[in-house]
């Protein structure tokens, strides 16, 4: 007998019913793990390509169709596991690198996730890098050098905490900061029009193309954490004596543009959610449910690209055999 469960997401004004199987496939009759169903597709995560965007389109406690946190805890570690293997495969296979961006409200658990996320892996194949308010050399290039120059090399996994993207964010929010960029035709907050956020889009989707084309997979992660559960966080932080070091002051004030950065995520979802690069709206007022979500979409990408080890030709195959040879033959002379 086979139970279904049906389940309506509404996302924007359209209805997407997903049919959820249990116990076993009827065409095939194998044991079906609905609960580790591919996210990479689903629509209450997924910023579509093509489609105008709004942050509030997405659920911010979405679990999909886990059943709680125990649940999520356990498939993670399952995930964390997996990719492990999976990370092995790249670095041999060497064709692909991975590029994982995250960005989000303060709080939303971007460090919390890239440290369960990718706890497991070699040190030697993944590097993460925090962006920060630009330095003064950093100001005196183009806006996406400084982040250029830490794109991961091809077998590695490169993470972004925060990103170039900041620059269509809080920069947006602030089009003051962009005074300190000297940029040709902008003398004041007033020189900043619509277009100029066209361009910028623009240049980002032009440079992910040119990455994606020479063998950078790009996942992009936005942790999409609720006005309430951030007041929760932020309460926690000031409460909590070993969390004090996480909260500044500058965090509530940042707080009080929620409107605009919401205008501003929204926007940038739409213009720079591709084909080739897409957006993730991941749900974060349920942490394990965010890195849960996070685990799957990774492992289930890489999965897409077909890694494997390299097979050695024949002739490689015959010197390891000599090798072989020639190491028991130094047991032979030894007896």
């Amino acid at each position: 007998m086979v139970s279904l469960r049906f389940s309506l997401i509404k996302h924007k004004d359209a209805y997407c019913h997903f049919l959820i199987f249990s116990r076993c496939n009827p065409l095939s009759g194998k044991s079906v793990d609905m609960k580790k169903r591919n996210l990479l597709h689903d629509l209450a995560i997924l910023a579509k390509p093509g489609k105008k965007i709004k942050v509030s389109d997405f659920d911010p406690a979405y679990k999909g169709i886990l059943n709680g946190k125990d649940e999520g805890v356990k498939l993670l570690e399952e995930n964390v596991n997996e990719l492990i293997e999976l990370q092995d495969k790249l670095y041999a296979h060497n064709r692909f690198a991975v590029l994982l961006i995250f960005q989000a409200m303060d709080a939303a658990g971007k460090d919390g996730t890239i440290k369960h996320v990718m706890s497991g892996l070699n040190p030697q194949g993944c590097e993460v890098y925090s962006f920060k308010t630009p330095s003064a050399t950093e100001l005196d290039h183009d806006y996406i050098w400084r982040t250029y120059k830490c794109l991961p090399e091809r077998g590695r996994f490169g993470i972004f905490n925060r990103s170039y993207y900041e620059e269509v964010l809080v920069v947006k929010v602030h089009p003051e900061f962009l005074m300190a960029q000297n940029l040709p035709g902008i003398k004041n907050v007033d020189a900043v029009d619509k277009s100029f956020w066209e361009n910028r889009y623009r240049q980002i989707n032009d440079l992910e193309k040119h990455l994606t084309e020479n063998g950078t997979v790009i996942l992009k992660f936005f942790l999409n954490v609720s006005k309430k559960e951030q007041k929760e966080r932020f309460l926690e932080r000031i409460e909590d004596p070993s969390k004090n070091w996480k909260f500044s002051s500058n965090d509530v004030k940042e707080r009080a543009h929620w409107d605009d950065y919401m205008d501003a995520y929204s926007d940038m979802l739409t213009a720079t959610s591709t084909e080739y690069a897409p957006w993730f709206v991941i749900p974060a007022d349920r942490k394990w449910f965010m890195r849960y979500a996070v685990s799957n979409i990774i492992i289930n990408r890489l999965k897409e690209l077909k890694v494997d080890y390299p097979v050695l030709p024949e002739a490689e195959k015959a010197k390891l055999k000599d090798a072989r040879k020639m190491l028991l033959d130094e047991d032979d002379k030894d007896k």
